[in-house]
């Protein structure tokens, strides 16, 4: 089975690119095997600080699994319980525990289990002419909890359950009032505003950006902070980049960060 996840590094920037064309993008096991490691490869990587997610072409960031494979990889309970637990919803921990940001560049459709891998993503940037949902009530199955928590994380169980009970399709300004979306550009744009976006981030200092996906991730949970994490707050009192950050801010000049 050909794997179709491609990977290109370029100025502190790589993007992931989902290439299935002819299947509108359409994510295979293969795929989703390759795109567990390739963006665990990628957030240990010391020359990238960012990292974006995008489909082939313009006609789609991904619409959904290959569903012509369903009947061999899901064939029993088993083998549904190893493709959405160890292919699918490890493919998705893998975007959303990376340690680098991510941003989703999402042209046409984004459907199904490419919703699920936007969902995943920190920032969503989508072209006007973008669609979006989840039809599988339409298919007799049900979505894999696994598969769920991102998207219920993200926007919470009314839009999930809206999503999921009606399968409707959304355009991209529904998706971004529902808060499924960042930002909608002019689709010639959307590129271009992934870049500009992975840019930013990538000119900041690395180790903050890190700490705010850990912080932002910490304090979605019920439990307090300990006082040994209110002092791990302010570990970057003892980093390089603070004091270049300083240093650049009091002698007005841009900082450039290291990563230490």
């Amino acid at each position: 089975m050909i794997s179709r996840i491609v990977v290109d590094i370029a100025e502190r920037i790589a993007t992931v690119t989902l290439s299935n064309p002819d299947k509108l993008n359409a994510v295979n096991a293969a795929m989703w095997r390759d795109l567990h490691s390739r963006m665990t490869a990628l957030g240990s990587h010391p020359d990238v600080r960012c990292i974006i997610l995008r489909g082939a072409g313009d006609r789609a960031f991904a619409a959904g699994g290959d569903i012509e494979e369903f009947l061999t990889v899901r064939a029993t309970v088993d083998d549904a319980l190893h493709y959405h637990e160890e292919l699918v919803a490890a493919a998705l921990n893998a975007i959303r525990d990376c340690p680098l940001p991510t941003v989703a560049a999402i042209q046409g459709a984004c459907i199904g289990g490419g919703l699920e891998i936007a969902g995943c993503c920190d920032i969503r940037i989508a072209g006007a002419s973008a669609r979006f949902g989840a039809p599988i009530n339409k298919l007799g199955f049900s979505m894999y909890p696994g598969e769920m928590a991102g998207l219920l994380a993200l926007v919470g169980p009314a839009v999930v359950l809206e999503i999921l009970l009606e399968g409707r399709i959304l355009d991209a300004h529904e998706a971004l009032g529902k808060g499924l979306l960042t930002r909608v550009v002019d689709d010639e744009k959307v590129i271009d505003e992934a870049i500009a976006a992975a840019t930013r981030i990538a000119a900041g200092a690395p180790l903050v950006a890190r700490w705010h996906k850990q912080w932002v991730r910490r304090l979605t949970s019920d439990a307090p902070l300990s006082d040994a994490e209110r002092r791990a707050a302010f570990d970057f009192l003892a980093t390089d980049d603070y004091r270049e950050g300083l240093d650049a801010f009091l002698n007005k000049r841009s900082p450039q960060f290291k990563g230490r």
